[in-house]
């Protein structure tokens, strides 16, 4: 698939040392230093770099069978990848439950959909990648878990423990339980008994963890943890090998992790909103002290180009370190160093925003358009 060959001018561009007027030229899905393309005028826009999102989930609706008006898992990845475009992000983690809850967040929805995303990927222009939200408890799925992940193409593994342990040690139902196994299409007392089961194998997790992670980091599996609630936890993570602290829900957690060199991942949506809805540590309050590597879309695409640029404009930070933590700090967590900032060298990844009401009028992944809208695709075709 081919890619552009252009010169950007007139823009304001997002350099490492700051925004200012400047020229952009592509060539070959990479930002060159020269190349005899043609002028594409951009006066009135600014050039940002694409963003990375490091954990999405908004994608659930899209795949979700509903009354059999989904025929196909792919179909649901390509309209969700329109989305993802339309909101200036260029490189997406698709995070997937590999949960004991069965249904859309079950191991063999899972399958399914990390098969059709493996197979419907080369035929995207945002860059697509999978993440597995792995549940500790569901240790009969661990033997072959690491021969699966090459399978599908996994590298970025995300471990979760969601089960509601102080209530299942009192042999009590877990609020919400029976609307949550029905719309698993579970029986909501084979399920009750599941849930029991799992929370008994207590004494058998730690062990069978500590060895798929080791068998996972030495495959090249790129570990985080979920929700880590303090400085032991974190710890006993980054022992395994797992060195992303995804949505640390207290600055005990989060300092942890930043003094020993580990990744923050924070969500967007918390930015936002002001706050965690769950009544955790504020990302805002995180973010002001140092300790936020990436922030990511979590639920909502939206949020993650709004909370960025809300940061730049309430003096949290500025635009350089705010649009760092939506583009270059996620991709240099993922290890893609080829991405995050407009350089010469690096993939011609862009968010183009109107800069009259930061509307995302375009977006480049690659050197490929994947979303172009409104009075700029007059002066892109224009310029051929």
């Amino acid at each position: 698939m081919s890619a552009l060959a252009l010169h950007l001018t007139g823009a304001e561009v997002l350099r490492p040392d700051g925004l200012g007027s400047d020229r952009v030229q592509i060539a070959d899905g990479r930002i060159v230093a020269d190349v005899d393309a043609p002028c594409v005028d951009l006066t009135g826009f600014r050039i940002l770099p694409g963003m990375v999102d490091a954990h999405g989930d908004g994608f659930e609706r899209h795949v979700a069978p509903r009354r059999g008006a989904m025929k196909t898992i792919a179909g649901g990845i390509r309209a969700a990848e329109a989305e993802i475009a339309v909101n200036g992000i260029t490189t997406a983690v698709m995070a997937q439950f590999f949960s004991w809850e069965g249904g859309l967040r079950g191991p063999g929805f899972a399958t399914e959909f990390f098969e059709a995303l493996r197979d419907v990927r080369p035929k995207c222009v945002t860059d697509l990648r999978p993440q597995m939200r792995l549940e500790t408890h569901l240790l009969d799925e661990f033997a072959d878990l690491p021969e699966r992940l090459a399978a599908w193409d996994i590298a970025y593994v995300v471990f979760n423990d969601h089960l509601p342990h102080d209530r299942l040690a009192q042999g009590r139902r877990p609020p919400r339980m029976t609307g949550q196994a029905l719309k698993a299409g579970l029986n909501p007392d084979v399920y009750f008994q599941r849930l029991l089961e799992l929370h008994a194998l207590g004494a058998q997790v730690d062990p069978a963890v500590d060895d798929l992670c080791q068998r996972l980091v030495a495959q090249g599996v790129t570990l985080g943890s979920h929700d880590d609630t303090d400085a032991n936890t974190r710890a006993l993570w980054r022992a395994r090998g797992a060195r992303v602290s995804e949505f640390p829900e207290t600055q005990d957690a989060a300092e942890a992790a930043h003094a020993n060199g580990d990744a923050i991942i924070l969500g967007a949506p918390n930015v936002v909103r002001g706050g965690s809805h769950k009544g955790k540590v504020s990302a805002l309050d995180l973010i002001a002290m140092g300790l936020c590597d990436a922030l990511v879309s979590d639920y909502h695409y939206p949020s993650l180009r709004a909370a960025a640029l809300f940061l730049s404009r309430s003096g949290i930070c500025d635009l350089t370190a705010a649009w760092a933590m939506v583009s270059e700090g996620p991709a240099r967590l993922l290890g893609l160093l080829d991405r995050g900032r407009i350089a010469p060298g690096f993939r011609a990844d862009f968010v183009i925003i109107d800069a009259r009401d930061d509307r995302v009028a375009a977006t480049i992944s690659g050197g490929r358009v994947s979303h172009l809208s409104g009075d700029i695709a007059e002066r892109f075709v224009a310029a051929h």
